[in-house]
């Protein structure tokens, strides 16, 4: 096997969803706090515009490897629509899922020792995606003290004459941060005067809540257009998890190697998921300000709740649909019986005691800390957390 591939360590979200799901299917009565996916289904009229294609025979044969021409008129436009960013067409890359799109802009970036700055705590595929292409992840910390968001002085002392990149990620999973405009204006005049490419990821763009509103670093910062990538999909705005339909922006000539390397890599996306989110796009965000008011509903509670429990402190989410808490005040205290040293232990013992799964900040970058999806049913996220506050009180 190849020392490239053998160090690749799997996706600890995926890892505990599906722990949790394995004991479900066992007869045990687990809440999953684990995977960022929403739980609402896909909108009807997405899901008819994919049965009508299924049965169009244009549909099933191979299409342009960068995508349908319609489906990047309509990402182009609903990226106008929404952020404000002006693209063509031509400067669309479909993908196989936002996943895909973060490794092939790494890939399309990156030579060997090409440096990329991570914020931490980070979405637990990027620095496993950095290092598939040949970079080297530069990990700088930071914590809900400064609501998990990274300084332009942190940038700095991170530059080296190896840094090719940084990484943005607004809102932020796994944080639930969000970056204010005039933050994300700074960082882009920072990595303008610098002369790094920035990788920022606005796949969460919708999910903002209170005061915090989303802002595209390249609209803010109109010259960084020529050293930035866009990355997005519908995953999350439109409860698409499972179509697998993602997309990469960028100056024309790396989106046309990045589509050179997806020809050989993966050829098109599947054509009916790419008529589906043609759909998604072209439908309007009825549904989607639906599910947010869910999110809101839900994150609101869960931070309060998370709050009560003795040894745990929790920002309160400003977008993405996760609470980030700093648990480790229940680090080395007796839980029924047993006590647990750091944070992955922690979710083990919480797994094992009170059938409530969790993703252990370990996972991000950010050792102290957990991360909780609410995006799951009201009655689910209370009843979840209520065991985890009744381990802790003893």
């Amino acid at each position: 096997m190849s020392e490239r591939l053998a160090a690749i360590a799997p996706s600890a979200t995926l890892a505990v969803d599906a722990k949790a799901k394995a004991l479900k299917a066992q007869g045990e009565n687990v809440v999953g706090f684990g995977a960022g996916e929403p739980d609402f289904p896909t909108p009807s009229h997405i899901v008819e515009a994919a049965a009508a294609a299924c049965r169009d025979p244009k549909n099933h044969v191979y299409t342009p490897a960068g995508g349908l021409p319609e489906l990047k008129e309509a990402i182009a436009a609903k990226t106008r629509r929404d952020s404000g960013f002006e693209c063509d067409p031509a400067q669309v890359l479909v993908t196989n899922g936002g996943k895909h799109a973060v490794f092939t802009a790494f890939a399309v970036l990156c030579d060997p020792g090409d440096e990329v700055i991570c914020p931490a705590p980070y979405w637990t595929t990027y620095p496993e995606a950095i290092a598939l292409a040949g970079g080297v992840p530069v990990i700088v910390e930071t914590t809900d003290e400064t609501s998990f968001k990274v300084t332009v002085d942190q940038l700095e002392a991170a530059y080296t004459d190896r840094t090719k990149a940084v990484l943005f990620v607004s809102p932020d999973n796994p944080s639930g941060s969000v970056y204010t405009p005039a933050e994300t204006r700074a960082i882009g005049e920072w990595a303008l005067e610098r002369g790094v490419w920035v990788i920022t990821d606005e796949i969460y763009e919708h999910l903002t809540y209170g005061p915090h509103e989303f802002s595209s670093m390249p609209v803010l910062v109109p010259d960084l257009a020529e050293q930035c990538l866009i990355l997005n999909g519908v995953a999350k705005t439109y409860a698409m998890t499972g179509w697998r339909v993602g997309w990469l922006i960028g100056p024309n000539d790396v989106v046309k190697a990045a589509t050179n390397f997806q020809s050989h890599a993966t050829s098109n996306v599947n054509n009916v998921a790419q008529r589906a989110t043609i759909a998604a796009l072209n439908g309007g965000l009825d549904d989607v300000a639906m599910m947010r008011a869910a999110f809101d509903r839900r994150g609101t509670t869960m931070h309060r709740m998370l709050s009560d429990i003795d040894g745990v402190t929790c920002m309160e989410p400003q977008g993405a649909f996760y609470c980030f808490p700093n648990v480790s005040g229940l680090l080395g205290r007796d839980l029924d019986g047993a006590v647990a040293s750091t944070t992955l232990e922690l979710a083990d013992l919480v797994l094992e005691k009170s059938k409530v799964a969790f993703v252990a900040g370990e996972a991000f970058g950010a050792p102290g800390y957990a991360r909780f999806s609410f995006a799951l049913g009201d009655d689910d996220l209370v009843e979840g957390i209520s065991r985890i506050a009744k381990l802790a009180a003893g």
